[in-house]
């Protein structure tokens, strides 16, 4: 029989084994507001009553599994459906592309996932800067007014809006890596006080995480949009290199002095291939740099 609310929230998370990190914070982060804001201030809890409302940990688990399979991220891999009536648990899986490796590598132009990424890490810059220079604004403003009575209130309000951005930068993480990442802010008590609050987000450790996390994505958005902007550069000037030749009699290349070397008109068509492979390879990497990136969102803004 379930008591207390720490008791039921323990429930839920061994029914939810299994299932994916975020969906587990979500569920949690539901029940204890719905069990909290049942009780209310009252001393004398009827737990009971409150679970036949809401449902037992078993019938939520089940009920946040099924809705898992139903609202999946667009360009997230499949998840295979169980067999019976049970819903399967949240674990997505890669299927095995049959395709031959010439069909995979020139299939990349048609997987939206590459196009969700490409659009992520070109955006990355902008997002890293705006992150970086709240964080960094936000730290410095925070530190300095800590000896003034004002300090701990901005502190607070920062270490906030850092959760809420870290809330954000996970529903773009979703849209455009497909990477499964919390739909609900964490579960903040309204029977606190805000010093406790305040000492609560500075225990947590997600806190931190997010912090770090915004102010690494300068670097990362500048390594991104510089890679990709300059290997996309550099593949469309080889195809279009024939075009340069024809129109403008382009040289190939041109060295220290002004000279500048020519080639063969025929020896042209190995540039555009050239460029078609390189770009090819581009959008291989964009993908596999996506999914990595999703990797260190899930481990850096999603609680464990």
């Amino acid at each position: 029989m379930i008591n207390s609310i720490e008791q039921y929230l323990s429930e839920l998370k061994k029914e939810l084994s299994g299932s994916d990190r975020a969906t587990i914070q979500d569920a949690l982060s539901d029940a204890e507001e719905y069990l909290r804001n049942s009780t209310g201030s009252s001393t004398s809890i009827d737990m009971q009553a409150i679970i036949e409302k809401y449902g037992t940990p078993a019938e939520v688990a089940a009920a946040y599994k099924e809705t898992e399979l139903r609202t999946a991220p667009v360009y997230a891999p499949p998840i295979p459906k169980a067999s019976g009536t049970a819903p399967a648990p949240a674990v997505r899986v890669s299927i095995p592309d049959k395709r031959n490796f010439f069909m995979r590598f020139i299939g990349i132009y048609a997987e939206p996932r590459m196009w969700g990424s490409l659009l992520y890490l070109i955006f990355s810059l902008a997002t890293g800067i705006i992150y970086f220079t709240w964080a960094v604004t936000g730290i410095s403003v925070s530190v300095s007014l800590l000896v003034l009575i004002v300090g701990l209130p901005i502190a607070g309000l920062f270490l906030l809006s850092v959760r809420g951005i870290a809330l954000l930068e996970g529903r773009l993480v979703e849209a455009l890596l497909g990477v499964r990442m919390p739909r609900r802010p964490l579960f903040s008590r309204k029977d606190t006080g805000w010093w406790q609050k305040f000492k609560g987000m500075l225990a947590s450790g997600y806190t931190w995480t997010a912090l770090v996390y915004m102010i690494l994505q300068l670097p990362l958005g500048v390594i991104y949009f510089t890679v990709v902007v300059t290997l996309i550069g550099v593949s469309l000037s080889l195809i279009t290199s024939p075009i340069w030749y024809a129109v403008f009699n382009a040289p190939f290349i041109v060295v220290y002095g002004g000279y500048g070397y020519y080639m063969a008109p025929w020896a042209t068509i190995l540039l555009v291939i050239g460029g078609l492979l390189l770009l090819t390879g581009t959008m291989h990497l964009v993908k596999l740099t996506g999914k990595g990136h999703g990797m260190l969102a899930r481990a850096m803004l999603v609680r464990e």
